[in-house]
């Protein structure tokens, strides 16, 4: 079989503790006429489950991400979001589905917000329901006469994008495509979107992969290049990560914006402040925590050198200015 083939609807991602409630859900889609992708019903006794998930990608045209009152328990945030991001490469729609007694979406799983999401406000045999998650699936109308203001959350359709995400600015003033950040720090996947940030910095002051930045550099680097990668960080980030939020620690720990170094005590404490020193000592970029569980600043940790000139940019404003779009 070719992977390109894609014979699955949909893939239904879970936790096993809500293994009774999944396979409701898959009998009642194809009762429907659908054909669904779940474990117990592909992956043979003794077959490397990551194997078959990695095949499964291949075969799918959406993936539904069920959550139940216990999360998605095996599931591995970090798996989830590189699960997430193979899907957005392959255009592939993700829907979040939310189980009998969960209100919204976890804050462990905050990255799945960015996509509007099917509920299960009643109980699991709710056809409204699943007439809405039968038009995320396909794209077609759901066929009750529910009215949709009934769910607080609506469904993506395949291939359609939120005003939110269409809405982001990408600006450059060296033609640099900022594409593939975007769509890495939309689906979490923080590591990836880190080094795109260093790739499309290099381009930004017209340098080759692999090499690094002077202060003078990162003090001049382009104002609209420099406020398209923050704003991207702040957005997906939920104003949490980006160099703004850097700047705006740096300052609260009393330091100026000079491009001096401002002194073992200012610098140690904002170090520690924003997670790149532990217990005194500096860690390493492959020691950084690359998840929305690491303290607020400490991403992107990519540009290292010369980053007291690039807190100092002039571009680089404020959070307050950050939000009002500058």
């Amino acid at each position: 079989m070719k992977v390109t083939e894609r014979p699955f609807d949909v893939f239904l991602a879970h936790s096993s503790k809500d293994k009774p409630l999944i396979q409701q859900i898959y009998r009642k889609l194809k009762d429907r006429g659908l054909k669904p992708w779940l474990d117990i019903e592909e992956i043979a006794p003794g077959t490397s489950f990551q194997d078959q998930i990695q095949q499964a990608i291949g075969q799918i045209k959406t993936a539904a991400v069920c959550i139940g009152q216990t999360g998605l328990g095996p599931w591995q945030t970090l798996e989830l979001q590189v699960f997430i991001s193979q899907c957005v490469e392959r255009k592939i729609p993700v829907i979040p589905v939310l189980l009998p007694g969960v209100g919204e979406i976890p804050e462990n799983l905050l990255f799945l917000r960015q996509y509007q999401a099917v509920v299960f406000r009643n109980d699991i045999e709710d056809e409204q329901t699943f007439d809405l998650l039968e038009w995320g699936i396909t794209g077609r109308k759901p066929r009750s006469n529910a009215p949709v203001q009934l769910l607080t959350l609506d469904i993506v359709q395949p291939g359609q994008v939120t005003p939110d995400y269409a809405d982001d600015k990408l600006n450059s003033e060296k033609g640099v495509d900022y594409t593939q950040l975007r769509d890495l720090l939309k689906a979490g996947n923080w590591k990836a979107a880190d080094d795109e940030t260093y790739k499309v910095m290099i381009q930004g002051i017209s340098k080759k992969l692999g090499d690094g930045f002077t202060s003078e550099e990162l003090l001049t680097f382009p104002h609209t290049d420099l406020q398209t990668i923050d704003r991207l960080w702040m957005k997906y980030s939920k104003g949490k990560f980006g160099f703004s939020v850097q700047k705006q620690i740096y300052v609260e720990c009393g330091a100026k914006l000079d491009g001096q170094y401002p002194g073992d005590n200012i610098w140690n404490q904002f170090g520690s402040k924003i997670g790149w020193q532990v217990n005194g000592e500096w860690i390493s970029h492959d020691d950084a925590t690359f998840s929305m569980s690491a303290p607020k600043g400490h991403l992107p940790p990519g540009v290292v050198v010369g980053m007291l000139s690039l807190l100092s940019h002039p571009g680089l404003g404020s959070r307050d200015d950050r939000q009002s779009g500058f």
